[in-house]
């Protein structure tokens, strides 16, 4: 039986995340936020428990993309923003954040960079180092010799993710260029390799 090639299978594509613990117990601290903060409208909005669950449901579908802490700044920031009760699209704006505030361009120019950068990709001018970070997830390879319809979504959700940590603190770390040699040596002149020679031969009583 013949193997599929890692690169043309599309390996590096990140799996659909499921909900984690994490993301539960950020969910539920969430909605106690909103709670708090929104009182009368969120008891008019979820005075069904049923319903509540259900929605927490939906919810939790569509933020598990988050990482938990991610959800938790989305709500931060919608309660210090709105003195109404967010809806689903609202928190989910508010998990992306604004990655140009973090020096990030945005997913298709990230896109292009990573893609027109010559090699060695580690000592190219990157505009941040998550467009580079996002080029070694995807591959390379993949990036080079597939169609922007099929290596673009793969690139743009290693990159999202690498946003999320960025907007979160994570200081990511510069690409590993080749380190250069400490010392630079010249080429010796005929008349110095002859003098080294005629050293060595003294030595060895040649």
């Amino acid at each position: 039986m013949s193997k599929t090639s890692p690169t043309e299978a599309g390996p590096t594509e990140p799996q659909r995340q499921r909900p984690t613990d994490a993301h539960i117990d950020a969910l539920n601290e969430v909605f106690a936020l909103f709670r708090i903060n929104y009182h009368n409208q969120y008891y008019k909005a979820y005075d069904d428990e049923g319903v509540l669950s259900q929605i927490k449901k939906l919810w939790l579908e569509s933020l598990v993309q988050f990482e938990p802490q991610t959800i938790l700044r989305g709500a931060r920031k919608v309660i210090e923003e709105s003195e109404y009760l967010p809806t689903l699209n609202r928190m989910i704006r508010a998990c992306q954040g604004d990655p140009e505030s973090f020096g990030l361009p945005d997913a298709h120019t990230a896109y292009i960079e990573a893609c027109r950068a010559p090699s060695p990709k580690s000592v190219w001018r990157w505009s941040h180092a998550a467009v580079y970070h996002a080029g070694v997830a995807s591959d390379w390879f993949f990036l080079a010799n597939n169609s922007e319809k099929v290596a673009f979504p793969v690139f743009e959700r290693h990159y999202q993710r690498l946003c999320e940590k960025v907007m979160n603190g994570t200081e990511l770390p510069v690409p590993d260029a080749p380190a250069l040699p400490e010392t630079i040596e010249t080429p010796l002149s005929r008349e110095e390799n002859q003098q080294r020679l005629d050293a060595l031969r003294k030595q060895m009583d040649l």
